[in-house]
């Protein structure tokens, strides 16, 4: 008996449409053959005795719309791989769910489909996605199974790759043909408002459990989506893998009943932290008695495709007189050019931010003295502040990110940061996190935004309709 072959590589990005900045090819991290090897996923088929053929697997950054040339690169050299290898019995896609591709649409969608023309009907196709992932009816089309990560802040993206995987290579072995099946309901909520270890989240993904102990069914998941992609797809999705096509209607039923619970539990929804505008949050955090007091500067989260650069946050500290606090971080290479030249202990007067999210955002011209340098920026002290200036986008999402820019933010008053929720790291040291309605490419508000391609109805740009699965 022939040793099973699967092929393995994906292209993953978190596209937020609403920003003006194009992703391009050198955003991409591109892991390429033997480099994929080190992937858990991957190790745990090597150790079922499978042939593993690795392709590439590129991500990038949340940001804007994909360039058109980037994608067809990677996606040509991967279908190119794939064509190379002649029989396969599986082909394993680490995807996101939201990517988006100038001129293109649906990334996924368009990978599968150029995946399936090569290997045929009967080659399975399994993809790992994303809770944030925007699914389209059409990559169903063209994909076998499809599991996506169950917790957010996600904390098992390696668990559902190597689960996606299994489920492949178990289906091969067993000789099973599953079938997903997709229902999504009109609700799109920022990831903020949907914390799974919160209710009503977390009773929702415990019913997730409860579902796959079903004998016909190999897996469910329930994605919220990215609410700052303006797509036909945006918004949730239940999606379970049956057995085979004979279990299609049940898995579908049970499909429905979770989609109708998510959707009856809508309004329900809420972020986890007290809120408020910039000045209201920055007041609160000086007014609670320990230390460190985390802000969100949500409106510039890069992890969901903020610029980064609007400096709006700094402006207000430093004129509410706010000291002994951080700004990390405002992304700004000529800034920190600026400061390389001036040197550690100089002055000088420098123009911050403002270049990337010129919609909502604009420079802010600042006096103070450099504190520290690292190789991807500075630090400068500005009226008692000190703002992080970066080369490069980055999360400030651990305490290991702040080390080279010579900050301990546990010993800090105020620290704010350009994300939504905090990840797991921060949410366990803070004394108090707290979310600011702030502007810019992630905001809340999402009825602040100009969705033009979204199918309405949807909650909770819409309120006043009703919803039964189809």
């Amino acid at each position: 008996m022939a040793q099973t072959r699967i092929v393995v590589g994906g292209i993953s990005h978190e596209t937020n449409t609403f920003s003006t900045s194009p992703t391009g090819l050198e955003a991409f991290r591109i892991l390429r053959g033997e480099d994929l090897y080190r992937d858990e996923a991957i190790k745990s088929l090597v150790r079922r005795g499978i042939d593993v053929i690795p392709t590439l697997y590129a991500s990038a950054l949340p940001s804007g719309l994909v360039e058109k040339d980037a994608y067809v690169h990677m996606k040509e050299s991967l279908l190119g791989q794939i064509e190379a290898v002649g029989r396969v019995d599986g082909v394993c896609l680490f995807l996101h769910g939201a990517l988006e591709v100038e001129g293109i649409g649906d990334g996924e969608s368009d990978l599968a489909k150029n995946v399936r023309e090569i290997v045929g009907e009967d080659v399975l196709i399994s993809v790992s996605l994303d809770l944030h992932g925007n699914i389209s009816p059409e990559l169903l089309d063209f994909a076998d199974i499809l599991t996506a990560y169950g917790t957010a802040p996600h904390i098992d993206s390696v668990e559902t790759k190597v689960r996606a995987a299994l489920l492949l290579a178990d289906c091969i072995k067993k000789n099973m043909k599953p079938v997903s099946v997709l229902v999504k309901p009109p609700v799109l909520l920022p990831g903020e408002m949907v914390v799974t270890d919160v209710e009503p989240a977390s009773g929702l993904y415990r019913k997730l459990r409860e579902i796959d102990e079903s004998s016909c069914v190999l897996n469910s998941s329930l994605l919220v989506g990215m609410a700052w992609a303006d797509t036909p797809s945006a918004g949730a999705s239940v999606i379970i893998v049956a057995e085979s096509e004979d279990s299609r209607d049940e898995a579908y039923l049970k499909c429905c009943d979770l989609a109708r619970d998510y959707w009856d539990k809508r309004s329900e929804f809420r972020l986890e932290v007290d809120s408020g505008s910039i000045d209201e949050t920055i007041r609160m955090a000086k007014a609670y008695p320990k230390k460190p007091v985390f802000i969100s500067d949500s409106g510039d989260n890069v992890t969901a495709g903020g610029a980064g650069d609007i400096s709006l946050f700094a402006e207000r500290l430093i004129s509410l007189d706010v000291t002994d606090a951080v700004v990390a971080a405002i992304v700004d290479p000529d800034a920190v050019t600026l400061c390389k030249r001036a040197g550690v202990d100089n002055s000088l007067k420098v123009e911050i931010g403002g270049k990337l999210d010129i919609v909502n955002g604009y420079p802010l011209e600042i006096e103070g003295k450099v504190v520290n340098l690292s190789e991807d920026g500075a630090v400068i002290r500005a009226s008692g502040l000190d703002i992080i200036l970066t080369a490069q986008r980055r999360a400030f999402t651990t305490l290991d990110s702040f080390k080279s820019y010579g900050i301990d933010p546990l010993d800090r008053e105020i620290v704010v940061v350009k994300l939504g929720y905090l990840f797991p790291e921060l949410r366990g040291v803070v004394a108090k996190a707290l979310m600011a309605f702030s502007p810019g490419f992630t905001n809340l508000l999402l009825d602040e935004l100009d969705y033009k391609n979204v199918k309405r109805p949807i909650y909770p740009l819409d309120k006043d309709f009703s919803w039964e699965p189809p």
